[in-house]
């Protein structure tokens, strides 16, 4: 089974990074990429993913309520929040908003692709 990921981050280079750590593991593919919260949101909407890999600070509308909404229109997406922030607080509030998963921009490649095939067969 290929996970079929979405990421979405406003960094080019991030962008750049993550694609290749996942095409370079056994079974994922990235099926679209946004730089912006308006483009994420219409690429969710249009992809059918298993995982979003979501950076919560970005341009145009980022942020838990975008996260939100994309739980609340497609439920069955899972979501990666991968940021900045390590406090406790912000992960929190992002699995009450309905993310799978949270590992800071710090965790090594190896804890990004172990995260995404968890979350993607419905761990947490």
């Amino acid at each position: 089974m290929t996970i079929r990921v979405l990421i979405a981050d406003d960094h080019a280079l991030v962008r750049d990074g993550l694609r290749h750590i996942l095409a370079n593991a056994h079974g994922f593919e990235v099926a679209g990429e946004a730089s912006d919260g308006p483009a994420t949101l219409t690429l969710a909407r249009a992809t059918d993913a298993d995982v979003l890999v979501l950076d919560l600070s970005m341009p145009g509308r980022g942020g838990l309520d975008l996260l939100k909404q994309i739980k609340d229109e497609k439920p069955a997406m899972r979501i990666l929040v991968l940021t900045m922030h390590a406090e406790q607080q912000y992960a929190a509030r992002a699995f009450k908003a309905g993310a799978s998963g949270y590992i800071t921009k710090e965790s090594a490649s190896a804890e990004l692709v172990a995260a995404v095939g968890q979350i993607a067969t419905g761990g947490v």
